[in-house]
């Protein structure tokens, strides 16, 4: 009877424990479900990035299955190790209410970059390299002209302190201006010049940078479609007038506006452009100059029959030109003999200026074992860029 008594009293004490710990089960999951829950991540801010969109900033923070929780988040995914991750220090996660994380980066600040091998290399401004990269930010401010031989990360780059004091300077202005031209060159004399697209700025030495940026960024949106050169370098305390310089481009078949009639049709050969602006006949093509000066068309009787392959002389001179034997010269403009006519192998162009033979020829020439002999070319076959339009801007305008 005892034993009876005493198993079935184990029995009801075995119940009660198996009925506690499931209370407790059921307690501790219900907690577990409320917590997950009521500080259940609903909204992610993401502080301002210079190198990357908020996206990219969660995809590679937000990364593990307590992120959706606002109180582990910021315990779980605040670090100062952020591997190879470029231009970030570390990262920052912090709770601004039950549902909602604020996601923020401290970034490396780049003030400049330069050319290194086939890499761009960033630095502060302090000249130390943070970066290398082999595609550019252009939104960081790009350095020619700063050469260096060796490179450390973490390092000071072998920069003069004057060159990178300038550089930082004008990183500045840049930035407070939202102006990063497209390219920046110091020259020999470390002399400054910025490219803005096809507009060339001459800075000059640095000196008055501040007050020369400010009439540079004043004017360049008038300067919109053209090409030139903008003349700052001459900017001081009692000069403030800048000189626009403008490149005058060549009119050829391949640029000409024109094509419409006076009233607006287009034709095809109308002297006048869509704005109704008269831009001349158009211009001739290279083939259109072959075909007027070819020395051809006689048969072998001597007789002109507009298609013969010899010329007046019964020198054979091959076919008519054609677009196709006209791209097949390349870049060579030759093809003209000494009285300007075209017979598709004379060492001139078709203004007379000597040019030398085809390459094929010149390679054939040249190719003995002694190198060949030397031709003298004169300059007069190359024309410089022709800038003659001058535009002033003075104080009065800015």
């Amino acid at each position: 009877m005892r034993t009876s008594k005493y198993r079935k009293k184990l029995n009801i004490t075995h119940k009660h424990k198996k009925m506690i710990l499931g209370g407790l089960g059921a307690v501790l999951l219900a907690g577990i479900i409320f917590f997950f829950s009521y500080y259940q991540v609903k909204n992610v801010e993401v502080m301002a990035s210079d190198h990357y969109t908020e996206k990219e900033i969660r995809t590679m923070i937000l990364r593990g299955p307590m992120s959706g929780n606002s109180i582990l988040a910021p315990l779980l995914y605040s670090t100062e190790d952020t591997g190879d991750i470029p231009f970030v220090d570390a990262f920052t996660v912090s709770r601004s209410n039950r549902n909602t994380i604020v996601i923020g980066l401290k970034e490396k600040k780049a003030v400049g970059c330069i050319p290194y091998l086939d890499s761009y290399i960033y630095f502060d401004r302090n000249g130390i390299f943070i970066e290398g990269e082999k595609t550019r930010d252009e939104k960081v401010p790009f350095f020619d002209g700063i050469a260096v031989n060796r490179v450390v990360k973490n390092e000071k780059l072998p920069i003069k302190d004057t060159v990178l004091n300038t550089a930082v300077a004008l990183s500045t202005i840049f930035s407070k201006n939202d102006s990063v031209p497209d390219h920046i060159e110091f020259d020999e004399n470390y002399e400054i010049s910025l490219l803005y697209g096809d507009v060339t700025v001459n800075l000059g030495k640095d000196v008055n940078l501040e007050d020369k940026m400010t009439r540079v960024i004043a004017i360049l949106p008038q300067l919109s479609g053209q090409k030139g050169v903008l003349h700052a370098e001459n900017i001081s305390s009692t000069v403030k007038t800048i000189t626009f310089e403008a490149e005058i481009e060549e009119v050829t078949a391949e640029n000409w506006t024109g094509g419409y009639d006076e009233n607006g049709d287009y034709t095809g050969d109308g002297e006048y452009d869509e704005n109704g602006r008269y831009v001349g006949p158009k211009p001739m093509t290279a083939l259109d100059y072959a075909l007027e000066n070819w020395v051809g068309g006689y048969d072998e009787e001597g007789d002109y029959t507009g298609a013969g392959e010899y010329d007046a002389n019964w020198n054979y001179v091959g076919p008519a030109p054609t677009q196709e034997s006209i791209d097949a010269m390349g870049d060579w403009t030759g093809g003209y003999n000494e009285e300007g006519g075209f017979n598709g192998t004379g060492e001139y162009d078709r203004e007379g200026n000597y040019v030398g033979p085809a390459p094929a020829a010149a390679d054939d020439i040249s190719g003995e074992e002694d190198g060949g002999t030397e031709e003298d070319y004169s300059e007069d076959g190359y024309e410089e860029e022709s800038y003659e339009q001058w535009e002033e801007y003075s104080e009065e305008s800015y």
